[in-house]
């Protein structure tokens, strides 16, 4: 329950302290007053936008704090350990500035916290009715979150699988639909793979190919000179009179005639040795080499024609700078396989996607089927007890239904659901919107709340003048139904009646004065003597006559 509200610099209230206590509590005062501000300030602490004109002139921020015991709920408790906030002996305290220039900031337990944490918390701590939500009844596509808020968890689980096969449906939906838009993009990306890849098989590159080529035509263009030189080469060395292999020979054997007279020949002898030996290896070398030699032109064209090619692909395809060119060439040319592969079997995954489409969209179908049955089966009993609710509050003979129709089907099932009602015995029921008074309006609309506020699990309940437009025997129905209320949840209501200011627990009143040439909103908690006097204003206005009082006591004295 909401223990404490401590509302700094809000407007024209420079200072207020309200203590609350259990069961109800009512706030009175009169018109102009400051009690819309209170409310500003209740739903500034539950998460709602901070507005810079609520902070008072002059004052460099505006403070509001509450404290709230979650003593008696430990789902509360639970949420709040989960949300990593702090209590101190299961007590919440919240905590919102908002400065001169418009920023915000709020604490939780002391700890700077997003306001969107506050707002979750809010929505499960206090439920809090303007005196304008009862016009919500008045637009039909409110009507089935009514139904489901009273309907509870049955519902919302229902309402999580229906929109859970929602996105999935909505996901494999997008799927094919991407799919069938890339139909033409994606042949067209087929059609260049698929020439890319025949471009390289056809030249057909292997790894080391393009410089062993270009050395091969090399030879090939220069075989008639590498020819001669060779043939020359060779018959310096090992062919006619004076070749070099025959001086190697002759300087060698007049050396080792004379090698025994001076043991100093041994390394020159030696170098001749090897010398000979050399010249001996590079001969068979050369002649060898010259065995290879051919001028073949056709070979030269063909090689020429084959090289091209690859320095076309290693443009097109790979890294001239590689190491290798054509190894980053056959790298892509996998690359293209691989992308092949995916696009030519995303046609059976658009037939896959299809079926897994049907799938999800029968079984949303089905969820929404149950949904709807749900709300259906319940709808009875709530228009029962709503029924039993109004005619608490003087409207015994209306006629309450709720009225089905189907809609085209979302997250929120097929459902469209429609408040039919009829203030009069042997009138059928309209839409609300059409024949039903202001009056009638905020009775109904409290008469879904009192049905729905245990359901609900929210433990603050709090009325911004619901009883608006209301008088003689209907206020006194709404104010014991609001205090009937209160038995099960704490309940704080604003109000200008003094039949429901009699029901109340406690009694605060706003008065708006004066005070070192400023005005100011003072609330203070009235005691019996102050109450009777307040509730004789209500009941009187501005002139609280002697008979206004004997109202008053009255009232007080039945409640």
């Amino acid at each position: 329950m909401l223990i404490e509200l401590s509302v700094d610099n809000v407007a024209i209230i420079e200072r207020a302290q309200l203590q609350f206590r259990e069961g109800f509590s009512v706030l009175t005062g009169e018109t102009g007053a400051g009690k819309s501000l209170v409310v500003d300030a209740l739903e500034l602490i539950l998460g709602d936008r901070a507005d810079a004109d609520l902070v008072r002139a002059g004052a460099p921020k505006a403070v509001v704090q509450a404290v709230f015991d979650l003593s008696s709920r430990p789902d509360l408790v639970t949420l709040c350990a989960d949300l990593g906030l702090p209590l101190e002996d299961d007590l919440l305290y919240v905590q919102r500035e908002v400065q001169a220039e418009g920023r915000s900031q709020c604490r939780i337990g002391g700890k700077l916290s997003p306001v969107g944490t506050l707002k979750q918390l809010g929505r499960r701590l206090v439920d809090l009715h303007g005196q304008h939500d009862h016009q919500s009844l008045l637009h039909p596509d409110a009507h089935v979150e009514f139904l489901d808020e009273w309907i509870g968890e049955p519902v919302g689980a229902a309402k999580r699988a229906v929109q859970s096969a929602w996105i999935e449906a909505s996901r494999l939906r997008s799927r094919v639909l991407d799919l069938d838009r890339a139909v033409r993009e994606r042949e067209h990306r087929l059609d260049l793979l698929r020439f890319q890849a025949q471009e390289i098989d056809r030249v057909a590159p292997v790894k080391g190919e393009l410089r062993e080529g270009e050395a091969r035509l090399g030879r090939l263009k220069h075989a008639e000179k590498l020819l001669e030189s060779t043939q020359e080469a060779l018959a310096s060395l090992c062919q006619g009179e004076h070749c070099a292999t025959d001086g190697l020979r002759a300087a060698l054997g007049r050396m080792n005639e004379v090698r025994r007279f001076d043991a100093d020949l041994a390394g020159a002898i030696e170098l001749l040795e090897i010398a000979l030996a050399n010249a001996d290896e590079a001969a068979r070398s050369l002649s060898a080499y010259l065995d290879g030699i051919e001028a073949d032109p056709v070979e030269l064209e063909a090689l020429a024609g084959k090289l091209d090619s690859l320095r076309k692909l290693v443009k097109k395809y790979g890294e001239s700078e590689a190491s290798d060119p054509l190894e980053s060439v056959l790298a892509y040319r996998e690359r293209v396989e691989a992308e092949l592969g995916e696009l030519e079997a995303s046609e059976g995954s658009r037939e896959a996607l299809s079926e897994a489409l049907g799938r999800a969209e029968k079984t949303l179908l089905t969820a929404a089927h149950e949904l709807t049955n749900l709300r259906k089966f319940h709808a009875e009993r709530f228009e029962a007890e709503v029924a039993h609710h109004l005619a608490e509050l003087g409207m015994e003979r209306s006629l309450f239904q709720t009225h089905f129709r189907e809609r085209a089907l979302d997250a929120n099932g097929s459902d469209a659901v429609e408040f039919l009602f009829s203030a009069n015995a042997g009138e059928p029921a309209r839409p609300l919107a059409k024949i039903a008074s202001g009056g009638e309006i905020s009775r109904l609309m409290l008469a879904i709340r009192a049905v729905s506020a245990g359901r609900a699990g929210v433990p603050i309940l709090i009325f911004d003048e619901v009883d608006s437009g209301l008088s003689g025997r209907a206020a006194a129905t709404v104010a014991r139904k609001i205090a009937d209320l209160s038995k099960h949840v704490q309940v704080i209501a604003i109000s200008h009646l003094p039949q429901m200011a009699a029901k109340a627990d406690s009694h605060f009143q706003i008065e708006k004065g004066e005070r070192e040439g400023r005005v100011s909103t003072t609330v203070r908690r009235l005691e019996t003597p102050e109450r009777i006097e307040e509730i004789a204003r209500l009941v009187a206005g501005d002139a609280v006559t002697d008979s206004a009082r004997e109202n008053a006591r009255a009232l007080l004295e039945v409640a």
